[in-house]
């Protein structure tokens, strides 16, 4: 009997010692599932304040940009090359011009006006002029000759020593001895030559000219004056540097159809 009492003695601590155990694991349960709620809640709670909305009429700096990606759609195209065929180029028409019209267009009319150098040139192959007319001395005093016309020989310059033509005549003439036209005609040309001094050219409109060289400065003419015989030129001078070791001269040239003859025949 006792073995038995003392057995259930035993059984009754074992089931009071499980149970307690069974409550303190229950609590710890409890305790654990009451935490994590607490903990959950306050998760929630912390992450659900949102700020208030800002004011409309609020200005607002420092906005970042939203980026927006744009797309560009390539649509690939063929050209298609068409060959084509050359222009055709037609020949312009052909056109008939009567032959009276042609003559008119390339020819003058017979009772057409020639221009004035057309009508000198024309008198002077008609006439044949051989001589100047109304000729007059180019100086007063003719009497001495001091370098004759070669005629299209060399001969020896005593000034440079070289052999040249001698294109007109050398009239012996004191410094200041007065120059006169030989015949009427238009003066074309008056200038200072570095070689043959101050110099007149005369063209008396016939075929024939007449040039004046070495002459003194300040002359009576100038380019354009109307000429006749005996006009005053201008005067002896000493200003032509190629004959300047000849005493004081005249050289006076005298062309022809454009070539140079004696002036002494074409003179007398």
């Amino acid at each position: 009997m006792k073995k038995f009492s003392d057995n259930k003695k035993g059984s009754k601590g074992f089931y009071t010692a499980l149970g307690i155990s069974a409550v303190m694991i229950g609590s710890a349960c409890y305790f654990a599932y009451d935490q994590g709620e607490k903990l959950t809640e306050e998760f929630t709670a912390k992450n659900s304040i949102s700020e208030p909305d800002e004011a409309v009429d609020r200005h607002v700096d420092n906005v970042p940009k939203v980026s927006t990606f744009s797309y560009r759609t390539t649509v690939q195209t063929t050209t298609k090359v068409i060959a084509t065929a050359p222009p055709i180029v037609t020949a312009p028409p052909v056109v008939t011009i009567p032959s009276a019209e042609i003559y008119e267009q390339y020819n003058e009319p017979v009772n057409a006006e020639p221009e004035p150098e057309q009508e000198q040139e024309q008198q002077i192959q008609s006439a044949g002029v051989t001589k100047m007319e109304n000729v007059k001395a180019p100086l007063a005093d003719m009497g001495e000759i001091v370098g004759a016309f070669s005629g299209g020989e060399l001969v020896k310059s005593i000034t440079t020593g070289s052999w040249q033509t001698h294109n007109g005549v050398d009239i012996a003439a004191e410094v200041g001895a007065e120059v006169y036209a030989v015949s009427g005609g238009e003066i074309m040309e008056v200038k200072n030559d570095p070689v043959w001094g101050v110099t007149v050219l005369l063209d008396h409109h016939n075929g024939f000219m007449t040039k004046y060289c070495g002459l003194s400065n300040g002359l009576e003419v100038q380019c354009g004056d109307i000429m006749v015989s005996g006009d005053l030129i201008g005067t002896v001078g000493n200003t032509a540097d190629i004959e300047s070791a000849l005493s004081p001269h005249l050289h006076i040239e005298v062309m022809h159809n454009g070539n140079y003859i004696d002036p002494l025949s074409a003179l007398n």
